[in-house]
């Protein structure tokens, strides 16, 4: 058990229909992650939002939702415990990147891959401090492989992510970082 509240943000689709693969690893990442003693931030909504929320509070843990008045349409999602109101969607990103102690990216789509590159590139330019930021393998692990075989990136910029092939690993892998960085 991690001994101090230590947030984790959780990036993936709002379009993850319940009983899909997304979801319920989202669910058990969820339960997991409270297990541990960690909270769980997400950006508040559906899909894998309220999936991880709803494993997390089902383990008994504290659930924070990053929600905006641009989505004023959409309601937090039930198993919210504090709603941070943010006007912007840009407001929204960087509350979601500056409330946790480490991240975590599932499947997603277009706003989770601004997710991934916005905190890569936060990481790589030490705009935030060192944080473990983990991205579950499927189905990130193209991605990693396209950056290192196509884009310019150097090697060491790679260490600041964490391939994950299970959603046991990718929780311990943060546990272990985060530990790591109390002592």
């Amino acid at each position: 058990m991690i001994e101090q509240a230590n947030v984790v943000s959780i990036f993936g689709s709002s379009q993850a229909q319940r009983g899909s693969l997304a979801y319920e690893e989202a669910r058990q990442i969820g339960a997991l992650l409270a297990q541990e003693g960690l909270t769980v931030c997400s950006g508040g909504y559906g899909g894998v939002m309220e999936a991880v929320s709803c494993g997390a509070k089902e383990a008994g843990g504290l659930v924070i939702g990053v929600t905006t008045d641009w989505f004023s349409h959409l309601a937090a999602n039930a198993w919210v415990d504090k709603e941070i109101r943010t006007t912007t969607f840009l407001e929204r990103l960087r509350t979601i990147i500056e409330v946790a102690h480490g991240y975590l990216a599932l499947k997603g789509g277009i706003g989770t891959l601004t997710e991934i590159s916005t905190v890569w590139s936060l990481l790589q330019i030490r705009s935030i401090p060192p944080r473990p930021f983990v991205l579950l393998s499927d189905p990130w692990q193209g991605l990693f492989d396209f950056c290192a075989d196509e884009l310019i990136i150097r090697q060491r910029d790679f260490a600041h992510l964490h391939l994950a092939h299970t959603p046991e690993e990718a929780v311990q892998t943060l546990v272990k970082s985060l530990r790591a960085e109390m002592s």
